[in-house]
């Protein structure tokens, strides 16, 4: 069975994009998706046993696929990792801009070398990513950039660390959109809200009562998006259909920042399918508990 995108099955055919954070979750399933439209895909991430579990899932499906073991916030291996993907397939047409990470905590809590770790993954890592694939790359050539912040609008509170950073992205894509648009470069973020990827599974045990309780009700669609909803505005944002799009933002969180409390009370939903797309998905287990609780 092959990943169910809603999009051509050509429609990447002959390019190359690079999927940070292609190990799991989200980046995981992008990466399916755009192997599955055609794509060479280039996953980075850290670990090592993740990338490759991923690269044998594609190549199962007979989708092309590479990985590269590198930390983006060291730029000297983010530079490795471009000159090898270009030395081994001659172009980048696509980056998709997914590494990173945080945990929840009070703001007075975090230490500061708690809140520079990831503001250096979200933010710093991003940045150098962008730069060097944008120099060594697409300032003569163009292509496409998606970069992946979250739900941060209005604040984030027990997120303030990863909100930060993720709100630094945001300008920070406004910014190379005008100043990399002579290069026919577009740049653009997709903001996903709570989606049920395995990230989840990564907070601590004095979080799992928050996830499995107090997520979905502040939610007007009443339940979390699926890691395909998200990859599906991800495919969108690099294909010739948003080619007049950049500097832009696709939000995938059911709603959420429109859910001002006091002001209506969220109903009851009818008449939404999710989607999922993703032949290999698995429900995280801090939502699988969820589901096999109810009657």
């Amino acid at each position: 069975m092959p990943y169910e995108s809603i999009y051509r099955p050509d429609l990447f055919e002959g390019q190359v994009i690079v999927v940070t954070g292609g190990g799991s979750g989200i980046g995981r399933c992008t990466a399916h998706e755009l192997a599955h439209l055609g794509a060479h895909v280039a996953i980075v991430g850290r670990a090592e046993d993740k990338l490759r579990r991923v690269r044998e899932e594609i190549e199962s499906d007979g989708g092309s696929v590479s990985a590269h073991v590198a930390d983006i916030r060291d730029e000297y291996a983010v530079i490795e990792v471009v000159e090898s993907v270009l030395a081994d397939r001659g172009r980048i047409d696509g980056l998709v801009n997914n590494a990173g990470g945080q945990y929840r905590a009070p703001l007075k809590t975090i230490t500061t070398k708690g809140f520079d770790a990831v503001v250096r993954t979200n933010l710093t890592g991003g940045f150098i990513v962008m730069r060097e694939i944008y120099n060594r790359w697409m300032v003569d050539n163009g292509g496409t950039i998606v970069n992946m912040i979250a739900d941060i609008w209005h604040g984030w509170p027990h997120f303030s660390h990863s909100a930060a950073s993720r709100g630094g992205m945001f300008t920070l894509t406004e910014c190379a959109a005008t100043e990399w648009a002579e290069s026919g470069v577009r740049v653009n973020t997709v903001a996903p809200g709570s989606i049920a990827s395995s990230g989840l599974d990564t907070y601590d045990a004095k979080d799992t009562e928050f996830i499995q309780n107090d997520v979905t009700p502040g939610i007007p669609l009443q339940r979390f998006g699926t890691e395909s909803e998200v990859s599906a505005a991800i495919v969108f944002l690099l294909s010739p259909a948003a080619s007049f799009i950049t500097g832009s933002c696709i939000r995938v969180d059911g709603g959420a920042p429109n859910a001002r409390r006091g002001w209506w009370e969220l109903q009851p939903v009818r008449n939404n399918q999710l989607y999922d797309g993703f032949h290999r998905s698995s429900s995280p287990a801090v939502l699988a508990e969820v589901a096999a609780d109810r009657p």
